[in-house]
Order: C-alpha cells, then structure tokens, then sequence
C-alpha cells in the first residue's frame, strides 16, 4: 500500500486549516448595546472610520482605540479613549485587559478587520477568560480578491504562530 507524500499530506492539512480559519471568523456585527464598550485595534485603515460610524448609532457606547496606529485627527473626547503605547495585537490584547480590569467590564465589543478577528479574539481570550467578547468585524470590501487572500493567509499563518505560543514577533 502507497501512503501519501507527507509535502502533500502537510499541504492539504494547511489548506483545510485555513478553509476552516476563514469560515469559522465572524462575518456580521452581533448586537450591540446602547451602552457597550466598544475596542477597535488599529492597523487598517477601514476600522477606525467603521467603529466611528457604530459610535454614532450608539452615541451612549464608550469607543477605545487601541494601538500605535491611532491617528492624531482623533482626538481623546467624553466617550473616546485612546491607547497609542500598544504595538502588536498581543499588546493590544494587554492594554485591553487593563481598561477592562480598571473599569470593571464583563462584556466588549471587538472591532477588527474580518481576516484578523480569529486571531485578535483568541490572544483577548487568553488576557480575558471570563470577558463577553462580541464580535464586530470590519469587511474587507473594495479590495481585489488577490489582495483579499494574500491577507487571509498571512493573517492565518500568524494564528498558527500564535496558538504555538509566539504572540509577541506578530
């Protein structure tokens, strides 16, 4: 009996891996609270214009900004809060846990890009176990489907390296 060459057994396992990583990230924002505390990471630039249009709807929701990529027309405001020291969706993940444990939160509100979501929930998931984390992801509209996979395996071998252990080098 021939067994399969074990390139072609490690290939077909990534790509159902990876299948499998795009079809279990959400696709459509949960419901949302009047008075949720909203967290976008920082780092693409469809994020803060979409968490800033889910403040409008929810003018009573509280809007973190997480990470180095916070732009300085955003100005810190009542409901606004930026944190520009994180540099990685690890650090972002630890400057989340200390806004939550300061200000006592049991449920947030994850706004991210669709392709970088699995990956930025399991490292909240480790800082926060017990946290509500909801799902708000930003799409990836407009851009050309090469770009689109292109994102989508990077973002999946990042995961891969994330789950191994390595969270700070991504």
């Amino acid at each position: 009996m021939k067994f399969l060459n074990p390139s072609l057994l490690i290939l077909s396992c990534f790509v159902l891996g990876g299948m499998i990583f795009k079809s279990t990230a959400p696709t459509r924002c949960a419901t949302l609270f009047p008075n949720d505390s909203l967290f976008v990471l920082t780092g693409d630039g469809r994020r803060i214009p979409f968490a800033m249009r889910q403040l409008r709807k929810y003018p009573n929701a509280d809007l973190y900004i997480i990470g180095a990529g916070a732009p300085n027309s955003i100005k810190p405001a009542r409901h606004i809060t930026i944190e520009s020291e994180s540099k990685s969706t690890y650090q972002n993940a630890t400057a989340i846990k200390k806004i939550v444990d300061a200000n006592g939160l049991d449920r947030i509100v994850l706004i991210t890009t669709v392709d970088h979501f699995n990956r930025a929930k399991y490292l909240l998931r480790q800082e926060l176990p017990t946290i509500e984390i909801t799902a708000c992801p930003v799409p990836l509209t407009g851009m050309p489907v090469t770009r689109r996979i292109e994102r989508w395996t990077t973002e999946y071998i990042k995961y891969i390296g994330t789950i191994m252990g390595i969270k700070e080098s991504f």
